[in-house]
């Protein structure tokens, strides 16, 4: 795996007071990425279903198809 680094400009003042509270800010920086990119790939991936459903004239969305699938699983 490799790795590239990634900066931003941010308040002077807020670095200071992560720093007094022992954040971690590459940490901090690295998790909001991952957590932001994650729920892009979800829109993304109920969008494309969505245009799935609707080319394939289903009579209902597909998340309500997943989710009925998914309770499914459950109550197995």
């Amino acid at each position: 795996m490799t790795y590239i680094t990634v900066s931003t400009k941010v308040k002077r003042s807020l670095v200071e007071k992560a720093k007094k509270y022992g954040v971690n800010l590459s940490e901090v920086m690295r998790r909001a990425l991952e957590k932001e990119v994650r729920k892009r790939e979800v829109e993304w991936a109920l969008s494309v279903m969505e245009e799935i459903s609707r080319k394939a004239k289903l009579d209902r969305e597909s998340k309500e198809l997943i989710r009925e699938y998914r309770d499914r699983g459950k109550s197995s």
